[in-house]
């Protein structure tokens, strides 16, 4: 019946029981034990793999997260197809009997790129994101049109496997606290989805969060770590929810990384003994992550404490299964604590993924990104979205200047938001100075409500507001899949912005590898033309990327491309070797 929903089975029903205390499928008493997963994360190719490795881990269920901004590039155009096929993941989750908490926004935080949210809502400078503001719930609306009916017949009592959804995300750590919001979100589910599916929200254990996060009409349910009194986080939950099973939608295995700081960890031992709390509780809990993954692309986000902080391009979160999907201790740890409470499914925990160590791979063409461009103000004005590296822009100076980046097309140094903001340069009248504006994603959680990205402010030459400037967008993963930058001169080290090609064969196998970056500084890299994401070592924590084997070919040549945007070492190449981990 799953995949022909329209026929839904007789009493198939999930429903919360406030007299017991729990959730009830089809009648009988339910606890489910879930992880988080984001298919976004993973390449299609090792879906199934995770997955199944997540099952045989004691999982009853799953959490997946719905990006809007990853189906909805640009208003009114939807991309469900390929890596983003939302319908195949769900089918193939049921085909390996795992059930579905589906979290489908419109906000989702996840670290991603403006928490999930389109940055082309910005094309509306006074947008008031995550409120009744009316351009903002008209394009909401629009998109939850095309969501909802995708999502319904993969509720539980359709046939489907989706067992309960949850409105918005952490609502209550946002500043607006707009419950006509919420109530407008609401009425567009039940509209959507019918009144029998379970609709939840989940914020954190304080009570400003959870007074301004929850809502009638909608199950309230709360997450923590295990640095958190279990009893005390489940006291607060009480404090909403009287009667009704205790929920903790978010229990956090590890933790993300920013670039510039530590590789964050989680104690194995402490999560372990934590979560076995929890489940003497008779306690639902969802683990997040079970598997975090890679923010490809330009999607990682970046949160605002104290000053503006950049994900790196590695999800690994030290969840029990690895960046690559590989077991942990950490999984076998927490395989143990979950056998305590249900059965185990027969059958051996499947193995890692084959790694394999390509060597080195020279890159000897060089293309510099200054030259002729064709284009056309700040990202979004411009049609510039986040799936495109920046923009260019140039200004024939009048006289000496004080300001950043190219003069004659000669690297003179980078400006980093909240950190570097004036360099010294000087130059004669009538030189040229370039700017290349590099976007380092947008903020995910909190205040999010305005991080634009591109010149949002005057940039002066003394007293000078500098104007008049030529600016051009960038579209860089269209240009390399399109086999761009031409063959070009030889490289010996370069400064400044700069492409650089080389071309490697596998020996008839495509297993995968870790590319380290032994010199360089900060760009982006391209294998057979998919973005692999930012790197940064000299920045770190993180040092190498993940390079799944499902984006390398075993018979044809594999193109690299290598986007540097400060400084290139003088012998330019990377080393595709093997690592049980990403290094962090």
């Amino acid at each position: 019946c799953f995949r022909f929903p329209t026929c839904s089975p007789p009493n198939r029903s999930f429903r919360i029981d406030y007299v017991n205390n729990c959730f009830l499928k089809d009648g009988a008493r339910f606890r489910y034990i879930s992880g988080s997963i984001h298919y976004f994360r993973v390449p299609p190719a090792y879906w199934k793999d995770r997955l199944l490795k997540m099952y045989m881990s004691g999982l009853n269920a799953v959490q997946i997260y719905v990006p809007w901004n990853y189906h909805e590039p640009q208003p009114g155009v939807y991309n469900f197809s390929g890596d983003r096929d939302l319908e195949k993941f769900l089918n193939l989750v049921a085909e390996l009997d795992l059930l579905v908490i589906l979290r489908p926004g419109p906000y989702i935080c996840a670290e991603w790129e403006m928490g999930g949210l389109p940055s082309w809502l910005l094309t509306k400078p006074d947008i008031a994101l995550r409120t009744t503001d009316s351009d903002y719930l008209q394009a909401v609306d629009r998109w939850l049109g095309v969501l909802l009916p995708k999502i319904k017949p993969h509720l539980y009592h359709n046939g489907g496997n989706i067992i309960s959804v949850q409105v918005e995300n952490e609502y209550g750590s946002y500043y607006a606290c707009d419950y006509n919001y919420m109530r407008h979100l609401l009425g567009v589910f039940r509209a959507s989805l019918g009144e029998e599916v379970v609709l939840f929200t989940t914020d954190g254990t304080s009570a400003s969060e959870l007074k301004c996060g929850t809502l009638q009409g909608l199950y309230a349910t709360v997450d923590f770590g295990p640095e958190e009194n279990v009893t005390e986080a489940f006291m607060l939950q009480r404090l909403y929810e009287p009667k009704g099973p205790l929920v903790n939608s978010e229990y956090y295995t590890g933790w993300l990384d920013y670039w510039g700081e530590a590789h964050s960890t989680k104690s194995a031992k402490k999560v372990a003994n934590s979560l076995q709390k929890i489940l003497e509780m008779g306690a639902n809990v969802n683990m997040y992550m079970f598997q975090g993954g890679t923010n490809f692309g330009y999607w990682s986000g970046a949160d605002y404490k104290d000053g503006y902080k950049p994900i790196t391009t590695s999800y690994d979160y030290d969840a029990p299964l690895s960046e690559a999907g590989d077991p942990t201790d950490k999984l076998y740890i927490i395989r143990s604590v979950i056998s305590k409470f249900q059965e185990l499914p027969a059958g051996p925990m499947p193995p890692p993924t084959p790694k394999f160590a390509y060597g080195y791979v020279s890159v000897p063409q060089v293309s510099e990104i200054l030259g002729p461009h064709s284009g056309s103000l700040h990202f979004h004005r411009v049609g510039q979205s986040l799936e495109h590296t920046g923009a260019l822009l140039q200004l024939c100076l009048g006289a000496p200047a004080n300001l950043i980046s190219f003069l004659l097309q000669e690297y003179q140094g980078t400006l980093e938001r909240d950190r570097v903001n004036g360099i010294n340069i000087s130059g004669q009248l009538g030189d040229t100075l370039d700017l290349v504006v590099e976007s380092m994603g947008r903020i995910n959680f909190g205040a999010n409500d305005s991080d634009f990205k591109g010149l949002i402010h005057n940039i002066t030459l003394g007293t000078s507001i500098l104007s008049d400037w030529i600016i051009y967008p960038l579209d860089i993963d269209t240009a390399v899949a399109h086999a761009w930058p031409p063959t070009a001169q030889s490289s010996s080290g370069h400064r400044g912005p700069a492409f650089y090609t080389g071309t490697f064969t596998t020996p008839g196998i495509s297993e995968d590898s870790y590319l380290k970056l032994p010199g360089w500084t900060k760009g982006q890299v391209w294998i057979n033309g998919f973005n692999l994401g930012r790197f940064w070592p000299v920045r770190g924590p993180q040092q190498t990327l993940y390079v799944p084997g499902s984006f390398l070919s075993g018979s044809a040549i594999n193109t690299l491309v290598v986007l540097e945007l400060q400084e290139a070492p003088d012998n330019p190449k990377f080393c595709i070797v093997v690592y049980s981990f990403t290094i962090l």
